[in-house]
């Protein structure tokens, strides 16, 4: 075959298979957009995403489920396990009532007081697990740092603080 014996070049299945790639780079970015949008916008890798969608719906029930005063489902979300009270003691490490100690409203060992309002201002992937700065009833200082274990999916006090900016 030589050059002269070349086939018809045909404009029409060009024009298909370009417009079916961006097509589908389109698409794959608007998903990829969308999703990183419902994770709430993280800093971090694609493959966090996940984790940072998970755990900010974990707090953020956590924190309703305290605003709303309603202390087993708190502390159902935070040992990640609806039946807990079939089985109370399955968690000696952090009991029912050292938690209720912790987040009762006017609790002596709460630092926030009773908790009206929470604002989610950064979250970052440290290790295996989510570190989540939360804003406590408007407070610009004193920020609440959970953690959510992305094994296990149990929530708990972060000994990391992440740096909130001035």
């Amino acid at each position: 075959m030589t050059l002269l014996d070349a086939p018809q070049f045909d404009t029409a299945r060009d024009l298909r298979r370009r417009r079916i790639i961006f097509a589908t780079v389109g698409v794959l970015g608007t998903l990829t957009l969308a999703f990183w949008m419902m994770s709430g916008m993280p800093l971090d890798w694609p493959w966090t995403w996940n984790s940072h969608r998970l755990g900010g719906i974990a707090v953020d029930r956590f924190l309703r489920d305290v605003e709303r005063n309603d202390q087993a489902g708190a502390y159902a979300v935070w040992v990640h396990d609806r039946d807990w009270q079939q089985h109370p003691g399955k968690y000696p490490w952090y009991t029912f009532e050292r938690f209720q100690m912790d987040w009762a409203p006017g609790a002596a060992e709460n630092d926030y007081g009773t908790i009206k309002t929470h604002t989610f201002k950064a979250a970052r992937m440290y290790g295996n697990v989510l570190v989540v700065g939360i804003l406590i009833n408007g407070k610009r200082k004193d920020a609440l740092f959970l953690d959510y274990d992305t094994k296990t999916r149990q929530l708990g006090f972060s000994p990391v603080e992440l740096y909130l900016g001035p």
